[in-house]
């Protein structure tokens, strides 16, 4: 990772900037300067800055940290999918946790967009201009679940109306530590990056500020498991299922960690790592381990329907819980309660 600095002179007063960036940070555009500020990698004496509209102060330092470049063109490659539904225009399939949506620094190959580029060669008409697949939502790396791709520009452009529309079904399963207080509930709370570590997301305290988007999502407990407090009989853990009104990075990890409830597993928002719960004997040890067990969040998107932007035909795909999750739960429902 490449890094510059740059000290803000006095006619550079007043500037935005993101425009600052792009005059005087060599070859950075404007567009690439508001990107990074947004992803939180630029700091201003020490101290991260995530807004593209502050007001450049004379004789401040502002520092850029220039991710490593990833290939212009990633490379097909024969990578296996578990695929759903396929036409000329779309596919549809279930993503395996540990697999990244696209490539990027620590995730340049094995990626769903090789996959894609592979699986669909000759059927791509162009997104943009260029063979290749169009994604219009993802999941992390780490989360499993059912997604769609486009594989013609009319298909991608109705797909990304749908979604920003919101006109689409989507829903998660999580397992997380505790229960939410109430057990049905909606989390209305904006999401900016964090301004202490870029990699994160957070709450936004002042959700009109610039850096801060909407984000809804609404929450059903569907079964709770074991107990963490003899006097209040909350529950050690939770199987939540999640309903998405907006699509923010990171969205449901954030708000449940947010309400006390992070995902189980989660090794960004899961505040401590271990699951705490009331009981002893072979059953709760068998759910302590298998909490323990657990090498990434416990999130899985579970379904995906919507209306097939090019013929109309109404589309909705439900995917089981994948084996580590499954076993999870099966673990859980052996701690005991009073």
């Amino acid at each position: 990772m490449n890094r510059i600095e740059i000290t803000a002179a006095p006619e550079d007063a007043g500037q935005r900037l993101d425009a600052f960036l792009a005059a005087r940070g060599g070859e950075i555009s404007r567009t690439r300067a508001k990107a990074l500020i947004e992803e939180g990698a630029v700091t201003v004496d020490g101290s991260p800055e995530i807004s593209p509209r502050a007001a450049i102060k004379p004789g401040s330092v502002y520092a850029v940290a220039l991710p490593a470049p990833v290939a212009a063109e990633p490379q097909a490659e024969n990578i296996p999918l578990h695929i759903l539904f396929e036409d000329a225009h779309l596919i549809i399939l279930n993503k395996a946790a540990g697999m990244a949506v696209h490539p990027a620094p620590g995730s340049e190959d094995g990626t769903l967009v090789n996959a894609l580029l592979y699986h669909c060669k000759g059927q791509l008409s162009g997104i943009g201009g260029v063979e290749r697949p169009g994604i219009v939502h993802r999941l992390d790396k780490l989360t499993s679940g059912v997604m769609v791709a486009a594989k013609t520009e009319a298909a991608h452009t109705g797909l990304a109306a749908l979604f920003e529309r919101h006109d689409i079904e989507r829903m998660y399963l999580a397992v997380t530590r505790a229960a939410p207080r109430p057990l049905v509930g909606t989390v209305d709370a904006a999401i900016a990056r964090s301004q202490t570590d870029r990699k994160k997301m957070s709450v936004h305290r002042n959700p009109d500020s610039p850096a801060a988007r909407r984000a809804v999502t609404h929450y059903r407990a569907i079964e709770t498991f074991g107990e963490r407090d003899k006097h209040t009989h909350v529950p050690a853990a939770a199987l939540i299922e999640c309903r998405l009104e907006t699509g923010r990075t990171h969205q449901i990890r954030v708000h449940l960690s947010h309400i006390g409830v992070p995902v189980l597993g989660d090794p960004v928002y899961g505040r401590q790592m271990q699951l705490t719960a009331l009981g002893s004997g072979e059953g709760h040890a068998a759910a302590i381990a298998a909490a323990k067990a657990m090498t990434r969040q416990s999130l899985h998107a579970a379904v995906l329907g919507f209306d097939h932007p090019v013929t109309g035909k109404t589309l909705r795909f439900e995917v089981p819980l994948p084996d580590d999750m499954a076993g999870l739960i099966t673990a859980l429902r052996r701690l005991p309660k009073e």
